[in-house]
């Protein structure tokens, strides 16, 4: 009777331990991380919805949308131009709306980017799938560090502004190995900023850092319905839709 018992025993823990085996392959199956460290980096972006315009309350993809800051750097005045081309250009299967930044040290334009972004229609994340970037000196083309594309092998689309702000959230903006690997940390939603073109409250504060160069850290601030209105050093001098 005991050795019955044992033999049942022995047979059930068997079932039981090839079943849990089983149910923890089958987790690990599913759960395909979705952050690096506690960095997220996966954002189904083939579920989404995509348009080239549209914007949510930090991001405008508005044709036509232009941002300007200026300020000082080194001595040297630098002023960034940023505008939402008509233009689009179409990434892997997503069409993209391009925005352009130029910015000029002295007068001089030292670096062209044409920047891929498209925004999704349900949440109104904004996300971000590449750049083409021109750098210049003394007038001539002299390089294009820093250009990726989403659909290359190996890199994936990152997420520029989120639909929804969620502060403490932290994210990859571009994911791009050995390339580009910017990623935003929210750390503020209500700052407030004197700029040349206004005072702006309720504004979003951005911590931005790469795994590429870990000493690194930059900061910029968005305002409500406005967009981008510091940049380090630079400020907000000019918005709006271009005539």
């Amino acid at each position: 009777m005991k050795t019955y018992l044992k033999s049942v025993f022995v047979i059930i823990l068997t079932i039981a331990l090839a079943c849990s085996q089983k149910e923890q392959a089958g987790e690990k199956k599913q759960k395909t991380p979705i952050v690096s460290g506690d960095w997220t980096q996966s954002f189904d972006i083939e579920k989404r919805d995509f348009a080239t315009s549209g914007e949510n309350l930090y991001f405008n993809l508005q044709p036509g949308y232009q941002l300007i800051l200026e300020g000082n750097e080194d001595s040297q005045h630098v002023k960034l131009i940023i505008s939402v081309l008509w233009e689009t250009q179409k990434i892997g299967n997503v069409e993209t709306r391009i925005v352009e930044e130029r910015e000029l040290v002295d007068g001089n334009l030292i670096e062209v980017s044409r920047n891929f972004f498209a925004i999704d229609r349900n949440s109104l994340d904004v996300f971000y799938f590449g750049e083409e970037v021109d750098i210049y000196k003394n007038g001539s083309i002299v390089g294009h560090g820093g250009a990726w594309r989403a659909d290359e092998s190996g890199n994936r689309a990152g997420m520029m502004m989120p639909g929804k702000i969620e502060t403490g959230a932290r994210y990859y903006q571009e994911i791009a190995p050995g390339v580009a690997m910017d990623r935003a940390e929210i750390v503020n939603q209500q700052m407030i900023l004197e700029t040349p073109s206004g005072t702006f409250e309720n504004c979003l504060k951005i911590e931005e850092t790469t795994p590429l160069e870990p000493d690194a850290k930059e900061y910029k601030i968005y305002a409500p319905e406005i967009g981008l209105i510091k940049d380090g050093s630079l400020l907000l001098t000019e918005y709006g839709f271009k005539k």
